[in-house]
C-alpha cells in the first residue's frame, strides 16, 4: 500500500502527536489527528502539565526535519547552565558543557504545541479534528471510537494504522492492556509539583539571570525557575505530597509565607503573586510509566508519554517524544512494504532507550535537589569539564551525550560507563608509574608533586568525588532507579 493510500489515525494532538502528524503528512500519508482539547491556534490553549520545556539537540533535530526548528527557537530562551541558589542567597553557576555555545532552550508548552499544530493543519493531507475524546480503540480492525467533547455524541473512525500519542493517561494504551502478555507499570513519586511565577520588571526585563536554569536545592525538595521570552520565569516547586514538611502541611497563607521566607528568601521579593499562585494553582503528580509491547501487529503503536512517561528532571520528555517521531517515520520509510516489521523495529529501538532515560530522569532528581548544593559535587563537575577538555576523544560527560548529541540514550549510558572505566584504569597505571619512579630514582617532593598531581589528580579526583557522592545510591534505589548510574 502506497503512502497516499495508507490512512493513519493519530490519537492526541499534544507535542508528540502534532509533530508526528506533520512528519507523516510531509511523507505523503493520509493523516487524521484527533485531539480532545479545542484548537490552540485559535488562542484558547488549555495546557496539561505546566512545567516549561527544555528543548535540546534531539528535539531540535526532529523539528529541523520538518522545518520548524528556527520558528520554535525564535521564541525560546537559551540556558547555558544551572544557577544554584543557596539558602543564604549566594549563587553559583554551573555551565552545562565546556563549550559555552551549547545550551538547552526554555520553551513554553503552549507556544510549542501551537506551532506544531499549525504546521500539521497547513498540510492538505492532514485533517485535524478538535474536541474529540478517544473512548476506546478496536485494536484488530483497527477503529477509533470518539466522543465529541461538547455534545457527547460518539462516532467511529477506521484507519489502517492507529497511533496512540494521547499522553500518560492514554486511552489507546488502556485498550492495549486487554492484550495477552501486555505489561504496564505506573510508579508515582512521593513528590508533587506546583507552578509559581516570577513576573518581568515594569520595564519588561528579567529579574534574574535569563540564560540559566535556576535551582534552589534543599536536600529533600527544591524549586526551579525557567526563563520565558516575555521576561518572566516559570517557577516550579517540587515538594512532598504528605509529611511534616509537605504540600499537606502548608494549610494557610501564613504557613506558606513562613516556609518560603525560610527556604527561598531571595526569591520571595521577586514573586508578588506568590501566595495567590500557591493556593490557586493545582498540585500536580509525577509518575514513570513503562509498558510493553508498544505495538500490536501492523495496526497499532504507542508514542511519547503514552508509551514512556518520565519525570521531568533531565529535561528530555519532549525531546524523547520528538525523537520517537523521527524514528517511527524512519522505520516506516525503511520498510515500506512491511509495516509490521517497521513498527516492531521502532518499538524495540525506542523501548530500550527510553527505559534508560526513565532511570536517568529519576537519578537527576536526586542530583538537582541534593547534590547541586554539595561542595563535592561542584568539584566533581569542574573535574569532569577539565577531563572533557583534556581528553575530548576519550571522555565525554553523560550530560553532554544526553543533551547535546543524538547518541541513543542507552548507548550514551554505555559510553559514559566505559569512559569512567578508562579513567579509572589510567589513574591506576599513572599512579603505578609515579610510584615506580619514586622508588627507582628517589625523586624529591617537587618532582613527585609535578608528576603525581598533573598525571593523577584530575583522574583520581573524579573517582574520589564520585565515591563521596555514592551515599545517594540507597535513595536512588528507593525511588525506583534501576541501576544506570555511571
Amino acid at each position: 500500500m502506497s503512502n497516499e493510500n495508507l490512512r493513519i489515525g493519530i490519537v492526541g494532538g499534544g507535542l508528540g502527536g502534532a509533530l508526528l502528524a506533520t512528519h507523516l503528512g510531509r511523507a505523503g500519508y493520509q493523516v487524521d489527528l484527533f485531539e480532545r482539547r479545542s484548537d490552540p491556534t485559535a488562542g484558547n490553549y488549555v495546557g496539561g502539565r505546566s512545567i516549561n520545556l527544555a528543548i535540546s539537540t534531539r528535539g531540535i533535530a526532529a523539528l529541523q526535519e520538518v522545518g520548524l526548528a528556527q520558528e520554535v527557537l525564535a521564541s525560546a530562551v537559551p540556558m547555558r547552565g544551572r544557577m544554584i541558589h543557596a539558602r543564604d542567597g549566594r549563587t553559583h553557576f554551573q555551565p552545562y558543557d565546556k563549550d559555552p555555545a551549547l545550551c538547552i532552550n526554555s520553551v513554553g508548552r503552549a507556544a510549542l504545541n501551537t506551532t506544531t499544530i499549525a504546521a500539521a493543519k497547513s498540510l492538505p493531507n492532514v485533517r485535524v479534528q478538535f474536541n474529540q475524546r478517544c473512548v476506546d480503540v478496536d485494536l484488530d480492525r483497527p477503529l477509533i471510537r470518539l466522543a465529541d467533547s461538547d455534545s457527547g455524541a460518539e462516532s467511529d473512525h477506521p484507519a489502517d494504522l492507529v497511533i496512540g500519542a494521547d499522553g500518560a493517561g492514554s486511552a489507546v494504551r488502556r485498550a492495549m492492556t486487554r492484550l495477552e502478555r501486555f505489561t504496564y507499570s505506573q510508579d508515582f513519586l512521593a513528590h508533587g509539583y506546583k507552578e509559581l511565577t516570577i513576573p518581568p520588571t515594569d520595564e519588561g526585563s528579567f529579574r534574574m539571570e535569563p540564560n540559566a536554569l535556576h535551582i534552589w536545592p534543599r536536600r529533600s525538595f527544591m524549586m526551579i525557575a525557567l526563563p520565558n521570552h516575555d521576561g518572566s520565569f516559570t517557577c516550579t516547586l517540587f515538594f512532598p505530597h504528605d509529611g511534616p514538611l509537605s504540600f499537606a502541611s502548608l494549610r494557610t497563607p501564613s504557613d506558606a509565607r513562613r516556609f518560603f521566607d525560610d527556604q527561598f528568601s531571595d526569591a520571595v521579593p521577586l514573586m508578588p503573586m506568590l501566595l495567590h499562585d500557591f493556593f490557586a494553582n493545582p498540585t500536580g503528580a509525577m509518575a514513570t510509566i513503562r509498558c510493553a509491547p508498544w505495538v500490536h501487529g501492523d495496526r497499532v503503536a504507542l508514542l511519547g508519554d503514552a508509551a514512556h512517561a518520565v519525570v521531568p528532571f533531565y529535561g528530555q520528555g519532549a525531546n524523547a517524544s520528538f525523537e520517537d517521531c523521527s524514528v517511527l517515520v524512519r522505520c516506516l520509510r525503511t520498510h515500506p512494504g512491511d509495516r509490521e516489521r517497521a513498527l516492531r523495529e521502532y518499538g524495540a529501538e525506542r523501548k530500550r532507550n527510553v527505559d534508560a532515560l526513565a532511570d536517568l530522569a529519576l537519578e537527576n532528581f536526586l542530583e538537582m535537589r541534593d547534590k547541586t548544593a554539595s561542595r563535592w559535587f561542584h568539584l566533581y563537575k569542574r573535574t569532569e569539564r577539565t577531563l572533557h577538555r583534556a581528553l575530548p576523544g576519550w571522555y565525554t560527560p553523560l550530560y553532554t551525550l544526553i543533551s547535546f548529541s543524538c547518541v541513543p540514550y542507552a548507548e550514551s549510558v554505555r559510553r559514559a560507563r566505559r569512559a569512567n572505566r578508562v579513567v579509572a584504569a589510567v589513574t591506576l597505571v599513572l599512579a603505578t608509574l609515579v610510584l615506580g619512579a619514586i622508588l627507582r630514582f628517589g625523586l624529591n617532593e617537587r618532582w613527585v608533586g609535578a608528576l603525581g598531581l598533573s598525571a593523577v589528580a584530575m583522574t583520581g579526583l573524579l573517582q574520589l568525588v564520585k565515591s563521596r557522592l555514592a551515599r545517594y545510591s540507597d535513595e536512588a534505589r528507593r525511588i525506583g532507579v534501576r541501576g544506570v548510574s555511571v
